[in-house]
């Protein structure tokens, strides 16, 4: 896909162009004002659209995709692997599985072989998990290039400055 040239509208630099030119592009770096413009935009348009019955979460569904690569960009431009991404998700799955045989306990009377502890720690775990992926959605980029591309903010100078 073509890399899309800055305009001075900030919504179709920061928003638009996401979806348009870099929809399914994971690779490369996305620098820390692309990545929360975006979110800004996203989650402002998500809501508009939220209070139109069906449309909202259709527009969830064509939004995933986009956000997914846009994250993994931003992963990489820490020097991070876009794997990290998949941190949250086993604590994630173990919630809905022990939610489920909390359900199951209350009709099959199991309330004694169902860990509570374990599912208030599982909770706390998903929490910090989403926690640590956000702060590195925080951090500044790696100055200069790194394994996954040049970094998007510009030339880092031998002199401490940017070109």
């Amino acid at each position: 896909m073509s890399e899309a040239a800055p305009s001075g509208n900030i919504i179709q630099e920061y928003f638009i162009n996401i979806f348009r030119y870099k929809y399914i592009q994971y690779q490369g770096r996305a620098r820390r004002k692309e990545f929360w413009m975006f979110w800004l935009f996203n989650l402002i348009c998500g809501q508009v659209l939220g209070l139109i019955p069906y449309v909202g979460s259709l527009y969830v569904l064509v939004a995933l995709v986009p956000s997914i690569c846009l994250h993994i960009r931003r992963l990489h431009d820490i020097g991070k692997s876009g794997w990290w991404l998949l941190l949250p998700l086993p604590f994630f799955i173990c919630l809905i599985l022990i939610r489920y045989l909390l359900t199951l306990s209350a009709y099959v009377r199991l309330g004694a072989y169902v860990p509570y502890i374990a599912f208030e720690g599982l909770i706390w775990s998903y929490f910090v998990s989403c926690i640590i992926i956000m702060v590195f959605a925080c951090l500044d980029s790696q100055p200069g290039e790194n394994r996954y591309g040049p970094n998007p903010k510009g030339s880092w100078s031998c002199i401490g400055g940017w070109l």
